[in-house]
């Protein structure tokens, strides 16, 4: 297991720079926007980001744990309920680090003055909550849904650099250009991996990863 999570980041890290170049370039164009519109596309992208990131996790556990007849799983062979806090918990658990709490922590460390910390499970309670639940319900029914992996990663760098514009960067320099670069890295990098993989299989009995159920940005999650 350590050796395949290790493998599974060194996999997602070019791409994770790509997303996070992107990041550097949407902030380029949007850095002076008004708060009220970088908190809107802020909950436009967060909520995504959990809903696809429940469809993932909850799809990686039951295609670890459902019996099969050849490739297709049986109805009614994996426990719902469990499906439902590994898929909710492994979802806004994790979106919110790697998209409130680490850019939270750029935020503070360039002193922008409107930084603060945007809990999308509660403060938008009435639109998170239910897009979890909404991507575990389709993974429990179709849990061998194609999804790209780099439109999650890219929904998550966009989704946390909308959270530190809303914090209101006052002097823009080199220094803080290469800080939210990194922290738009590190906000993607480790938790879209220990979200869509290692948090799934930590309940998994035998948590080894079949090369068919890999997920990598060079291939489909099916």
């Amino acid at each position: 297991m350590p050796g395949q999570i290790i493998k599974e980041l060194k996999l997602h890290a070019p791409f994770t720079i790509f997303g996070a170049f992107t990041g550097i370039i949407v902030m380029a164009f949007t850095l002076k926007l008004p708060y009220e519109a970088a908190y809107n596309i802020f909950y436009v992208l967060h909520p995504l980001h959990v809903f696809l990131s429940a469809l993932v996790t909850a799809a990686m556990y039951k295609l670890h744990t459902c019996e099969r007849i050849g490739s297709k799983c049986i109805k009614g062979k994996c426990n719902f309920w469990a499906l439902t806090i590994i898929g909710y918990f492994g979802s806004v658990g994790i979106a919110t680090i790697s998209d409130s709490l680490i850019p939270y922590v750029a935020e503070s460390m360039l002193g922008m003055p409107n930084r603060g910390m945007h809990l999308g499970f509660i403060e938008k309670w009435w639109l998170v909550n239910p897009l979890a639940i909404l991507g575990v319900v389709i993974a429990s029914i179709k849990p061998k849904t194609k999804f790209p992996h780099a439109g999650h990663v890219l929904l998550s760098t966009w989704a946390s650099l909308f959270h530190m514009i809303m914090g209101k960067i006052e002097i823009v320099t080199w220094f803080s250009y290469a800080t939210i670069f990194i922290f738009l890295f590190l906000a993607v990098w480790i938790p879209c991996c220990v979200s869509d993989i290692v948090f799934p299989l930590l309940f998994v009995k035998d948590n080894k990863t079949p090369q068919k159920f890999r997920l990598n940005t060079q291939n489909k999650i099916y």
